[in-house]
């Protein structure tokens, strides 16, 4: 099969296509010919310093849809032919820019029937972390108000969707360009972070989501009523955030989502209500993964990028 591989780290221009076994499913594993994988910043962060995968080299990528090609021993909730989607092992190595995964069947889910593969390949990674960090972790509820920051990236547009789906009051931040996409996803105060400061304009949320890092996490803490959470998925940002909300009788979390059946089910649930969707800045065939990587990198995408084997 095909794969998109690294020798070293460094740049985008370090990964090139391979050649390499096609796998085969072991007990409660599916092989799963892929269709679309998700491009994410982990991805890059992880080619170009080794970050989750230290030992070169390897295969990245973890959000897959696709189809079933073949069942290990013991498998019953799926059979070859049926459409799943899914972030299988993370944060140990799943190889998804690859034509073929292989991983046990309870890191997938049915694909929703709403979504092309593209589409569906998009939501594994960033749902899972919105759905673990707003619902499992900050408990938000109807009524709450929640500042998602940058919420028209990766994460941030699927939070926004899943705080409103809970009936939270939503506040975001992003460039003004970006701010009818964040009108359009349902968001109720919008923030144009590079003219004004969130700080000051931003007062008694429940809670926060962090998507940003660097100090944004701790400048966050004074805007969170007593009792409120600040969550981060950037673990390195979180002892100074600890730190921040001590003396201010405010929570605070780092997440690091995790392989979830159960929540991938609760998603596609959304998405088949017609109250979560997927956005495609780019659909890339998977050869182009270094141009896919130069693209997250910049820090300008809407929504998700995708490569398609």
């Amino acid at each position: 099969m095909r794969a998109i591989s690294q020798d070293r780290f460094g740049g985008p221009e370090v990964l090139h296509e391979v050649e390499r076994p096609r796998p085969e499913p072991g007990p409660t594993e599916i092989l799963v010919r892929v269709h679309a994988a998700g491009v994410n910043p982990v991805d890059a962060k992880t080619r170009a310093t080794g970050y989750l995968l230290g030992e070169l080299p390897f295969v990245l990528g973890w959000d897959v849809s696709g189809v079933v090609e073949a069942v290990g021993f013991g498998v019953t909730l799926f059979r070859p032919g049926d459409e799943v989607f899914g972030m299988p092992l993370f944060p140990r190595e799943a190889g998804a820019y690859a034509e073929y995964v292989v991983a046990p069947t309870r890191h997938f889910a049915p694909k929703p029937a709403a979504l092309d593969h593209p589409h569906a390949a998009a939501l594994p990674l960033v749902g899972l972390t919105a759905w673990q960090s707003l619902v499992e972790t900050a408990h938000l509820q109807a009524g709450q108000r929640v500042l998602v920051h940058a919420a028209a990236g990766g994460v941030g547009h699927v939070a926004v969707q899943l705080a409103k789906a809970r009936g939270a009051h939503v506040i975001g931040t992003a460039s003004a360009a970006k701010h009818d996409f964040l009108r359009e996803l349902g968001v109720d105060e919008p923030i144009d972070y590079t003219t004004a400061d969130f700080a000051e304009q931003v007062r008694d949320v429940d809670v926060v989501f962090d998507t940003v890092g660097g100090d944004i996490g701790v400048r966050s803490v004074p805007v969170v009523r007593p009792g409120g959470t600040v969550v981060t998925i950037l673990g390195n940002t979180l002892p100074a955030l600890a730190e921040a909300a001590a003396g201010r009788e405010v929570r605070a979390a780092a997440v690091l989502c995790e392989p979830d059946r159960l929540g991938l089910t609760a998603l596609a649930d959304l998405v088949e209500g017609g109250a979560l969707r997927t956005e495609l800045d780019a659909v890339l065939p998977l050869a182009q993964a270094g141009k896919a990587h130069e693209l997250i990198e910049s820090g300008r995408t809407r929504g998700k990028i995708v490569l398609t084997p």
